[in-house]
């Protein structure tokens, strides 16, 4: 009886994990816990044969290729041109036999600057361009599951896209390449949640929009919502029919305490997908905030009806030895500083931060201005488009995030303010952050250098 009990709970186990995603990490998962791949880089230091390098990682950290600041191209003249090496990774990995037949993703948090990916030999999709965003690829058909399977990398640290590098590169900071956050894969089966988008408010207003793959004729979408004890506060159930593929949730939760800066309350929800027999077939779970963003026109901005006075600073995510690639230590440091000095919002400049680094700001409390790139010079919409949606889709349930920064000081593509619009279910308010006046946006003067003259327009 005993060994049945073990039996029955191994089982029981394993169905479990199969209901949810599974990540498998191929690099390491921040610059304190790397993982070795081959690396050949094309030009500048120990360039010209196949050595190693720690992913993730910016190559110019690790010996390779050579430097170059933004700026250099305003300090050293006309013909001045950017060095635009190329490094050529190459890394071996297996599956789990159990992974056939299910949807797989290779996942990247952030690789500088454009980025092709094939799998045994074959182009894994189109080539990314675009430097601090998460991109994945479906190779669920390149995959060997009987034997060792090769992935190569070529990242180019210049776009072959001119408004890609006017919007990274061609900036006030350092400019680096290479594979600098983490890659996974993720495995799901065929019939999942793709994604869900929360807007949660603090009179207790609940409403999710949760995306659906993989045809189902019918079934439910079941959600749980507990407070920070763990404490059931809210249910749901949406029954549907008819191979839909985006549900809409909405449920009151009753006496929520509303996450603010200085009282960062969170929430968890789980969802569940269920087929026509009730049973489940996957599950995630987001965490979240009530509350309420509001800009008052000629008077200020309010979280949850209280007016707030924003007190932070710009944050690079930057450090001497690793540059772009940090360790988590590092990003709480930066966190916690930033409490310590009594401030409550921290802008990040001058693109979207790692993703540990807002669930901190979640935690902590921190109200977080989340920027699409853009130094002065805007991605064209071809470029830019794809870019608005992967920074939205990746960051829209954080509670700290008030704001979306449509660039930096006209690098703002105002035909992208409304992919903002379209992909938020928050909506929360686009600003354009400038420095000079009268760039007025839903409300808000970005203006950065304030004199007597801007502040009486």
């Amino acid at each position: 009886m005993k060994y049945c009990l073990i039996i029955l709970t191994l089982l029981t186990s394993i169905v479990s994990t199969a209901q949810q995603k599974q990540v498998q990490y191929l690099s390491g998962t921040d610059a304190a816990h790397t993982v070795q791949w081959d690396f050949y880089c094309t030009a500048g230091r120990n360039s010209g044969e196949w050595k190693k390098i720690q992913v993730p990682s910016c190559w110019e950290q690790q010996g390779y290729g050579n430097y170059n600041y933004g700026r250099d191209y305003k300090t050293n003249g006309k013909n001045f041109r950017f060095y635009d090496e190329k490094g050529m990774y190459k890394y071996q990995f297996s599956v789990p036999a159990n992974w056939k037949g299910k949807e797989i993703n290779i996942v990247f948090d952030g690789s500088m600057t454009d980025t092709e990916v094939k799998i045994n030999g074959k182009s894994a999709g189109a080539i990314h361009q675009g430097a601090f965003y998460r991109f994945k690829y479906d190779i669920s058909d390149l995959l060997l599951y009987d034997k060792k399977n090769l992935l190569e990398v070529t990242v180019s640290k210049m776009s072959a896209d001119g408004s890609v590098n006017n919007a990274e590169r061609l900036a006030d900071y350092w400019i680096f390449g290479g594979i600098f956050r983490p890659v996974f894969l993720e495995a799901m089966p065929k019939k999942h949640i793709d994604y869900v988008g929360i807007d949660a408010k603090a009179d207790g207003k609940f409403t999710m929009k949760a995306v659906l793959k993989g045809a189902l004729q019918s079934g439910t979408l079941r959600t749980t919502i507990k407070d920070a004890a763990n404490k059931t506060v809210g249910t749901s159930q949406v029954t549907f029919k008819g191979k839909e593929t985006e549900l809409l949730v909405e449920t009151t939760v009753k006496n929520v305490n509303a996450w603010t800066s200085e009282s960062p309350n969170l929430y968890s929800a789980t969802i569940e997908l269920l087929d026509a027999k009730n049973t489940k077939l996957y599950e995630i779970k987001e965490k979240f905030g009530f509350r309420t963003i509001e800009v008052r026109r000629g008077d200020g901005i309010y979280i949850n009806g209280t007016q707030v006075k924003m007190k932070g600073t710009n944050r690079h995510c930057f450090w001497p030895e690793t540059a772009r690639s940090l360790t988590k230590e590092q990003e709480r440091l930066d966190a916690i500083l930033l409490k310590e000095m009594n401030m409550n919002a921290v802008r990040c400049s001058h693109y979207p931060p790692d993703k540990y680094f807002l669930e901190l700001c979640d935690s902590l409390g921190l109200y977080v201005l989340n920027e699409l790139a853009g130094w002065q010079k805007a991605y064209s919409s071809k470029a830019g488009e794809p870019l608005v949606k992967e920074l939205v889709l990746r960051d829209m349930n954080h509670p700290s995030i008030i704001f979306w920064d449509n660039g930096n000081e006209g690098g703002t593509n105002k035909d992208l303010d409304d992919d903002f619009v379209k992909w938020d279910v928050q909506q929360r308010p686009v600003i354009h952050p400038h420095h000079r006046p009268g760039n007025h946006f839903n409300g808000i003067d970005c203006n950065h250098y304030e004199d007597y003259y801007s502040t009486n327009n």
